[in-house]
């Protein structure tokens, strides 16, 4: 089963899962326990609360790429200078109920870095004897110099202000994964894709890649269910003081 196909039957299940009303005599005893792992309902539509959210999105952004374009062509100027290759790395990654798009982001490894990366994936594996969803090494052999200064203090995120400014991502929100990611997602890691991903977010300001997976998801799930522009406008201030701290940037 393709991925987009995997995607849309597990957003349809969950639809379907919405408990009907009961009556009182149709409930179930107050000592019956929780199904466990049961497929939780999609997100309500928010239209006042996601309208708040766009125009925070596009306001913040345009204003971001204002203010710091002259100092990302610096950094695009850098980054061709300290290794062979493109300033900007482009990828396609997942977006919300499993749209593709083009991420954008500096280039923080060597030229071809992506076709040694199953490579590094297996190798990872075998010495940790089971694979995670998401690959990261926390000493990466294709990071460049520029690159670990750049992922240091999260500048190699900065070209995803166009995302955010096209609609593909929001400023607040899981971080989207690549597909080879995403195919390893559980059923319960599909609600992720419930909402935009974002620049930043509670995995980015609660220790980023110094966290496992099950902790990362369970912060994403959390604001899944719970965000609101207060929550965002919140972590977006926190986002300053991590980014300085560089908690589990690599």
């Amino acid at each position: 089963m393709s991925l987009d196909s995997r995607i849309r039957n597990e957003r349809l299940v969950r639809s379907w899962s919405t408990p009907a009303e009961s009556t009182p005599a149709e409930s179930a005893p107050a000592e019956s326990a929780p199904v466990e792992n049961a497929p939780a309902t999609p997100v309500a539509p928010r239209p006042i609360a996601n309208a708040v959210k766009r125009a925070v999105d596009v306001t913040g952004s345009a204003a971001l790429l204002t203010t710091l374009g002259i100092p990302m062509l610096a950094l695009a100027t850098w980054i061709r200078v300290d290794s062979p290759g493109r300033a900007l790395f482009v990828q396609t990654r997942v977006g919300k109920e499993g749209q593709h798009f083009q991420f954008l982001k500096f280039r923080s490894m060597i030229d071809g870095a992506e076709e040694l990366r199953e490579e590094l994936r297996e190798e990872a594996a075998d010495v940790n004897g089971s694979e995670s969803v998401t690959f990261k090494l926390e000493d990466d052999p294709r990071i460049t110099r520029a690159g670990r200064f750049l992922r240091h203090f999260s500048l190699d995120e900065l070209p995803q202000l166009l995302n955010v400014l096209r609609g593909e991502m929001s400023l607040v929100g899981p971080r989207p994964h690549p597909l080879d990611d995403v195919e390893r997602y559980s059923p319960e890691a599909m609600r992720r894709l419930d909402v935009k991903p974002g620049i930043t977010g509670l995995w980015q300001v609660s220790g980023r890649s110094d966290l496992d997976w099950d902790e990362s998801l369970a912060l994403d799930l959390h604001y899944v269910d719970h965000w609101s522009p207060l929550t965002d406008f919140v972590l977006l201030a926190r986002t300053i003081p991590a980014v300085l701290r560089g908690r589990g940037a690599y």
